[in-house]
């Protein structure tokens, strides 16, 4: 007699969540530029501000790190677009772009 059993399947189908070429490729590049311990800290002090954003001279202190080290930080986190920035006379205050991590979010969600 045969049984009357379900098959049981491991996983879901690989199509559920199947990313691009370009979606991988600018995926990739985002958590390339995350993988540096220093800009994790900066985007974590930025989004931990009530306004939401943050003057890059108060970002100094705050990591122990040289203004040129934090201000190349920030320009490559702004040139992949994590950041977005606003020049206030003298000072330059960045933000977090919410819809690059949003799609992060979605790449590993």
């Amino acid at each position: 007699m045969k049984s009357l059993k379900s098959p049981i399947f491991c996983c879901p189908p690989l199509l559920a969540g199947r990313l691009t070429g370009a979606e991988a490729a600018s995926a990739a590049t985002l958590f390339r530029v995350l993988g540096e311990p220093a800009r994790l800290q900066l985007l974590s002090l930025i989004a931990a501000q009530p306004s939401g954003e943050v003057c890059a001279c108060e970002l100094v202190e705050s990591l122990g790190l040289s203004q040129p080290t934090v201000s190349h930080h920030l320009k490559v986190m702004y040139e992949a677009g994590l950041l977005s920035r606003e020049r206030r006379g003298t000072w330059i205050y960045y933000r977090i772009v919410q819809a690059q991590l949003v799609s992060l979010r979605e790449v590993l969600g």
